[in-house]
């Protein structure tokens, strides 16, 4: 089994213009089934596209193991916003 990032893409609600995205991760062997459940966790409106799909095997010098514990899929999603942490205007 793998680990694999695959950033979705889709439409805006009704009025907005251009796209929204979202990364989600999911676990298997076959590439092929992986953007198909990928696709399964959108949350947006309406059906996703896959733009990129990505193996994780190795992150910053760590590799990535895979244990089975059952159940779905648990995450704590992180909103805050901290000004400190942006670049620097000039970075734009």
């Amino acid at each position: 089994m793998n680990l694999y990032a695959v950033y979705l893409g889709g439409f805006l609600s009704e009025g907005r213009m251009g796209e929204d995205h979202e990364v989600v991760f999911c676990v298997g062997d076959d590439e092929k089934a992986m953007k198909r459940a990928a696709r399964a966790k959108w949350a947006g409106h309406g059906t996703a596209h896959v733009d990129a799909i990505q193996r994780l095997d190795v992150v910053d010098g760590w590799r990535i193991s895979l244990e089975s514990v059952g159940g779905g899929d648990v995450t704590v999603l992180d909103t805050t916003y901290e000004p400190e942490d942006a670049p620097p205007s000039w970075a734009y």
